[in-house]
């Protein structure tokens, strides 16, 4: 994990940058070269996952856990610590396996490259439909490790997830090259399959994970999302709604985004009032931020500047106004968004509680494997949960 330093300040900094999981080696011969290296250094990790799903006829059962089970995966994430620092998250998007995408291209489709936008994420999961197709295990691996922005951070958590049902063999491109191609660039591939657990050993889903040391799973695809209702989601769910009345849309996409964040609810709380509120507990963490849309985001950004908004940038209530106006009601919204956040995550350690007394441990599911992977081989990093 990285934190910060400066001669003497700079030492603490420069020792900061090296990693969590380098925290307790010392190599006095490399802090040299460490520090001319600072300003080019990331300043946080990120758990950056592919989630490469099938979406042939078969595989209706599975696109819905994925929908319905985005928010659990999202919360457990941002229980993850390295130090007291908290890493960021980046999930990128493809399908495969589908005859309404390009043969060409291996019926391969990027749906989106890594992003920290949830609500864009949530909104192309939900874009997902099934067809009948050719499932290439193998391309599909590569195609991602090649299109997609993996970076050189050591500490990152890179991870690929690829769930699907057919042998894990097909297509002109082995799925042993792909995981070549995966070593080089520190990223572990998962594999989960939607079956039988020795059916998927015997179609080679376990030998594709354990050629990169992932995790192999099988789950059953079709199993209905069982969520545990608790004495503390009609509170998170009303917080939710003052939540989104802290927003300041700016710019020529604020609207539109403000929009999208609605409907993103409404997706959620289309599954059941528990996902709704898992919904609105990811919304109070570090990992929803917006501040390519929100005033309230973007002004925690380095980069954002007061004097550069546009009075075109503006939403109605702040038109005209001078910019210690503007400033003071953006510090007015920001309070009180950290003041409901915080609510939430005091009502969700007591719901988090409640639903493990209450809930019948369920390892089968898309959520549970995901999960437990991620943990596994987040400890070679030195992450810890919460």
């Amino acid at each position: 994990m990285k934190t910060i330093l400066k001669t003497t300040v700079m030492s603490l900094c420069v020792f900061g940058l090296v990693s969590c999981n380098a925290n307790n080696k010392k190599n006095p011969e490399a802090d040299l070269a460490i520090a001319e290296t600072v300003a080019h250094t990331p300043s946080k990790q990120f758990i950056k996952v592919a989630l490469l799903l099938d979406t042939s006829n078969s595989m209706d059962g599975l696109i819905d856990q994925a929908k319905a089970q985005l928010w659990e995966i999202v919360n457990e994430l941002s229980y993850a610590k390295c130090d007291d620092s908290k890493p960021n998250l980046q999930i990128a998007l493809y399908e495969y396996g589908n005859d309404r995408l390009n043969g060409d291209e291996g019926y391969i489709r990027q749906v989106l490259a890594f992003s920290s936008d949830l609500d864009e994420i949530s909104k192309q999961l939900f874009s997902l439909t099934t067809n009948g197709g050719e499932e290439y295990c193998g391309h599909v691996i590569q195609t991602s490790l090649n299109q997609l922005s993996w970076g050189t951070n050591a500490d990152d958590l890179k991870l690929i997830f690829i769930a699907g049902n057919e042998p894990f063999t097909q297509g002109k491109i082995s799925y042993k090259d792909a995981a070549k191609l995966a070593h080089t660039k520190d990223v572990t591939v998962n594999t989960i399959f939607c079956g039988d657990y020795d059916q998927g050993i015997s179609s080679y889903w376990k030998d594709g994970a354990s050629l990169t040391h992932g995790n192999y799973m099988a789950i059953n695809h079709n199993h209905a999302t069982t969520y545990v209702a608790s004495p503390y989601d009609d509170q998170i769910l009303i917080l939710n709604q003052k939540l989104n009345k802290t927003y300041i849309a700016y710019g020529s996409s604020g609207i539109k985004k403000m929009e999208l964040q609605a409907e993103q609810d409404t997706n959620a709380q289309g599954y059941s009032e528990a996902n709704a509120v898992n919904r609105a507990v990811s919304k109070s963490s570090h990992l929803y931020k917006n501040d390519s849309w929100d005033l309230v985001d973007a002004e925690k950004s380095k980069s954002f500047k007061y004097e550069d908004l546009k009075e075109s940038d503006l939403p109605s209530e702040l038109k005209g106004k001078s910019t210690s106006e503007i400033k003071a009601y953006v510090a007015k919204k920001s309070k009180e968004r950290a003041q409901i956040q915080e609510e939430i995550q005091q009502l969700n350690e007591k719901r988090r509680q409640y639903v493990l007394q209450k809930q019948k441990e369920d390892t089968n599911g898309l959520e549970s494997a995901m999960v437990n992977a991620i943990k596994a081989q987040a400890k070679s990093k030195n992450y810890k949960w919460e």
